[in-house]
């Protein structure tokens, strides 16, 4: 192994977020899942209608694991809580 070779495991175009801009693009992004699928939750909760990008097809749910699992995230805190909530629907 040579560790005067570093080997790039990134991409070139990737952003580093840190400190206090860190924070705030996670909490940014929980609301905003949080968000999402607060409107699914309880005795009252509400349908979401889906419509696919590529093939326009609709799809009516208010399960919030079908519904993270439809969406294209770029926020990596977001990304994290959608990942959870894929593990925890494929256990149950």
């Amino acid at each position: 192994m040579s560790y005067n070779n570093p080997t790039q495991i990134f991409a070139d175009d990737v952003t580093e977020e840190k400190g206090e801009n860190a924070r705030l693009s996670a909490f940014v992004g929980a609301i905003a899942v949080g968000d999402l699928v607060k409107t699914t939750l309880g005795p009252k909760g509400m349908d979401k209608i889906l419509q696919s990008g590529s093939t326009g097809q609709i799809m009516v749910t208010n399960d919030g694991a079908t519904i993270l699992k439809s969406i294209a995230l770029d926020n990596a805190a977001a990304k994290v809580l959608v990942n959870i909530s894929k593990v925890q629907d494929d256990e149950i």
